[in-house]
């Protein structure tokens, strides 16, 4: 039995890969390397192919002997779901019904979703648990939370389970140095930091320093990509146990400040960094902490190196290496 791993070259999901791989797992990545890199490919199948293309995802089940799926391949840009709403619904729900009907077709049921805390909108309470109402407020969350809508439907009417992952702020980088987090164009803060500190982009912006936060900055809920990953293998690993489907929060109930991110970028680097204040982006709310007792008692997960400075070591470390 093999693994599928959808967007499995992207940052998040070769992150995956490597630890499946570890743990001893078959992996298949399909990818269109539209914005996954080939460099983040550390072992397994490889078929490059488009999710979009229904025949091409029928195929992939045809030629290996999948039994699981994991989807990672999706737009993630949230300002950008904004401007072009019509390009997140046709690509983030086709992908997902594509994938969904291939393995339908093949006879595979378990199916692990990466999805976000957009699906949760503007909290009403903090920290944020599984049973908060799903209200998104930008298109992209709105992609996520109706991807949820189906595989609670196709888990009632077909029998399918499925884990969704609702991740916070996934950062850092691989502790091997082998994988990193490179996106274009890159809108995550700590990469931006970095990147900034090693003259390959502006001056950092501080988007708002108005908010009801102890300093004026949003603050959030950053998580480690490693123990992301390790999340979900954990998640493979109780479907194929056949335990019931979930919706799973990913975060580490510890909010952190943009300054505080800034002040300890400069403990790690030995750099200062230099930023500019800017006007509040639309849809960004103060604060944005995960519970994470669901997935302490579900999961067994425990998040390993999520605390910032090891974020930020780990992250710096593969940039000056890679960029």
């Amino acid at each position: 039995m093999k693994i599928l791993v959808a967007g499995g070259a992207g940052y998040i999901g070769s992150h995956t890969v490597k630890a499946l791989l570890g743990e001893g797992f078959d992996v298949v990545i399909f990818d269109d390397f539209s914005t996954g890199k080939r460099d983040f490919v550390t072992g397994g199948a490889v078929i490059e192919g488009d999710l979009m293309d229904a025949a091409a995802v029928r195929k992939a089940f045809r030629t290996h002997d999948i039994g699981a799926v994991l989807h990672f391949a999706s737009l993630i840009q949230v300002e950008e779901s904004f401007r072009d709403p019509q390009r997140y619904y046709r690509h983030n729900l086709g992908t997902a019904m594509n994938l969904l009907e291939a393995m339908f077709e093949a006879g595979v049921r378990r199916f692990i979703f990466s999805s976000s805390a957009a699906v949760y909108g503007i909290p009403q309470r903090q920290p944020i648990t599984e049973d908060h109402p799903v209200n998104p407020y930008n298109p992209y969350g709105v992609t996520k939370s109706m991807v949820e809508r189906i595989l609670q439907d196709y888990d009632r009417a077909y029998g399918l389970r499925f884990v969704s992952l609702r991740y916070f702020n996934a950062a850092g980088a691989d502790p091997d140095g082998i994988l990193g987090e490179m996106h274009d164009p890159e809108t995550h803060l700590i990469p931006n930091i970095l990147l900034s500190l090693l003259g390959k982009k502006p001056v950092l912006g501080i988007f708002g320093t108005d908010f009801p936060t102890p300093d004026g900055t949003a603050v959030r809920d950053y998580i480690h990509v490693t123990d992301l990953a390790a999340a979900h293998v954990l998640a493979l690993r109780s479907l194929l146990g056949d335990k019931p489907s979930e919706f799973i929060n990913l975060g580490t109930n510890v909010g952190i400040s943009v300054l505080e991110v800034i002040r300890a970028a400069e403990r790690v680097t030995g750099k200062p960094v230099p930023y500019k204040i800017l006007p509040r982006r639309e849809g960004d709310v103060p604060v944005l902490l995960a519970s994470r007792e669901k997935a302490e008692r579900v999961l067994g997960w425990t998040p390993r190196l999520s605390d910032i400075e090891t974020i930020l070591r780990t992250a710096w470390a593969w940039h000056r290496k890679s960029v």
